[in-house]
């Protein structure tokens, strides 16, 4: 499922070339969302779920299409009206919807993780475009109704955003893609990533992924490589009542293949390489702070709004103020991820089996192994216990 090279060196995706993908996403999100704006606001009804409107777009253009360099291809949107909802929820205008998509190329990220996907950025640093299968975009399509739900009740979350689901049909394969909300911001060096499950099965990075650029580190490297993480009392009960919040969402949809994404940038390292937070990332080009409303990872917890938005500067990008066992500032960039995984029933036993045996099968509850009940001092601790039977974990 991965991307690979053709010929001339360019990454392609199912006999797709990376360039054709980009051209393509941004041709059909142009049409499909300037066609919207045609379409009188109204309420969400269930049978908005379910919409599929289609568009052929050949090369030559038509009287409804522009003309273009790429071969022919079907654009497909999936539930337009819901989603043109979620976006107004999170303040995200048409104009600027387009124009972060489309005014710029998109930025292709290279480390895409274990999935195989692809991932693309937007210049502005709001969006993140990635491929998934089928069974995804399928599993996707049924949650939009309790997606929507959760979203009305709580727009303050930790769980994905998505903002667009699509397909694009072309030489006889279907490339389905989602935009969704970017966790990671470029303009702040992430010096730690991890990719957290609450398990400790096989929960370590791989030697090539430790020999990356940018490694993504796992549950166990995580317990080697920090004795906790501290935060003042409201910020740890407002972070701590969004995972338990989406947690029971979660395990409401009976979804249980899910990550924590949680990166940390050491502001007293930042200091000696001589850079700050809100500089410019690595193409060296500074992307505007974050216009989406709780896009950033302080917005996103169940704290005081206005408190949030007071943290959400230029300068800390939305993180998550935060301190580590050494006393060193830190800011903190979290989300949950990966929701959408397909669990074929042989996976569900096998996990069950690994759960029931290496992790005590309190799987919802393991979710949150690295994160401690409130500690009696001026900060609270976000660590690992060293004697699990000596802490009671959080009841996730």
């Amino acid at each position: 499922m991965g991307g690979s090279r053709n010929p001339t060196g360019e990454k392609t995706y199912k006999k797709t070339t990376s360039s054709a993908l980009k051209g393509a996403i941004q041709l059909g999100i142009g049409y499909t969302v300037g066609n919207l704006t045609s379409k009188p606001d109204r309420d969400v009804l269930m049978q908005d779920f379910y919409v599929v409107e289609s568009v052929f777009l050949p090369s030559e253009g038509s009287n409804l299409t522009p003309a273009h360099h790429y071969p022919d291809f079907r654009f497909k949107t999936y539930a337009p009206l819901a989603f043109r909802y979620f976006r107004e929820l999170f303040g995200i205008k048409p104009d600027d919807y387009l124009y972060s998509i489309c005014n710029e190329p998109l930025i292709e990220l290279s480390n895409p993780g274990a999935s195989g996907s692809l991932f693309y950025l937007t210049s502005d640093d709001e969006f993140i475009i990635k491929t998934v299968q089928h069974k995804e975009a399928e599993f996707l399509q049924k949650l939009l109704p309790g997606y929507y739900m959760n979203l009305n009740q709580n727009p303050r979350t930790l769980l994905p955003k998505f903002y667009g689901l699509y397909c694009i049909q072309s030489g006889g394969v279907n490339i389905r893609l989602v935009v969704m909300n970017n966790v990671l911001p470029r303009s702040v060096t992430m010096h730690y990533k991890y990719d957290l499950k609450g398990s400790t099965y096989k929960r370590r990075a791989s030697r090539k992924e430790r020999e990356k650029a940018c490694p993504v580190y796992k549950d166990l490297d995580f317990q080697d490589m920090h004795e906790g993480l501290y935060f003042d009392a409201d910020t740890y009960n407002a972070l701590m009542k969004t995972l338990q919040r989406d947690c029971r969402v979660l395990e409401s949809f009976k979804i249980m293949d899910y990550s924590l994404l949680l990166a940390v940038h050491v502001l007293d390292q930042s200091h000696k390489e001589g850079c700050e937070p809100g500089q410019a990332g690595g193409d060296g080009k500074r992307p505007v702070a974050q216009r989406v409303l709780y896009s950033t990872a302080m917005e996103s917890i169940q704290g005081d709004g206005k408190a949030a938005e007071a943290h959400t500067t230029d300068d800390t990008m939305g993180g998550i103020p935060a301190k580590s066992h050494k006393e060193e500032k830190l800011l903190i960039f979290l989300g949950i991820i990966d929701i959408l995984q397909s669990y074929r029933f042989i996976k569900k036993l096998e996990h069950s089996w690994k759960a029931l045996v290496y992790d005590g099968g309190l799987r919802i509850r393991a979710q949150a192994w690295f994160l401690r009940q409130p500690i009696p001092q001026v900060h609270e601790h976000v660590g690992v216990p060293e004697d699990s039977n000596s802490h009671s974990f959080l009841p996730l």
